[in-house]
């Protein structure tokens, strides 16, 4: 069998190659997002000890928290799982910024996942596997996005809703939300047109499956009978 002849298989289709560049840059800018300090940053004129946070990352300026028995002075960043925090891991970490939490991890587990397996389908490696199986590989990663995509919904959608809360950081009011929650919105809004566009590869291979249900036993038909 010719070069020529073994190239002449569909190529990935537009919607698949866009819907995956969208998951690429969304996957980088959620990256971002989840790593950086500036969910919530304090106004500068407000001269809080507070100064700024993450969903992994406190940053104080000569804080000490009220309810500590210890006399601890808080003063600079501090990862919310290092033993610096231990005394306040409590009060730093309640249970609606821990849900944040794992909706962000899973949606990047999710996301680059998705990445992964839709560059094997854009090259077509292993070809014959990605040509046999490619429609039921979009609508995994379809479903992997659209998960990715509810998630990071949950996330944008609590975290306004609880930051101010008077039980959580002090002085709430002199607070703002910050950089890093704005990217985390365009990376739900990115998400949920790769996962548009996805659906449509998926969809388009369903279809093309049904139509020619015997194209790679008519491509390679020695290799699939043994004599390859």
């Amino acid at each position: 069998m010719t070069t020529d002849t073994k190239n002449d298989y569909p190529k990935a289709s537009q919607s698949l190659e866009i819907g995956g560049m969208l998951n690429y840059i969304a996957g980088l800018i959620l990256l971002i997002a989840f790593c950086s300090p500036y969910w919530i940053s304090s106004y500068d004129e407000s001269s809080s000890p507070f100064k700024t946070m993450g969903i992994w990352e406190y940053c104080f300026e000569h804080y000490r928290h009220p309810n500590l028995q210890f006399d601890i002075l808080f003063d600079g960043c501090y990862a919310i799982y290092s033993n610096d925090v231990y005394f306040i891991r409590e009060w730093l970490l309640p249970g609606w910024l821990l849900f944040i939490q794992m909706c962000v991890l899973f949606a990047i587990i999710l996301s680059f996942g998705a990445q992964f397996v839709i560059a094997g389908i854009v090259i077509r490696y292993p070809r014959d596997f990605v040509l046999t199986y490619e429609y039921l590989l979009s609508g995994g990663c379809f479903i992997a996005t659209a998960v990715a995509t509810f998630l990071l919904f949950l996330a944008v959608a609590l975290f306004p809703l609880n930051c101010w809360r008077q039980d959580w950081i002090q002085f709430p009011k002199f607070n703002h939300l910050s950089g890093s929650y704005y990217l985390c919105i365009v990376a739900f809004l990115l998400h949920a047109a790769a996962a548009w566009y996805i659906y449509k590869d998926a969809r388009r291979g369903y279809r093309f499956r049904q139509e020619k249900p015997g194209l790679i036993m008519q491509m390679y038909p020695q290799e699939h009978n043994g004599y390859a």
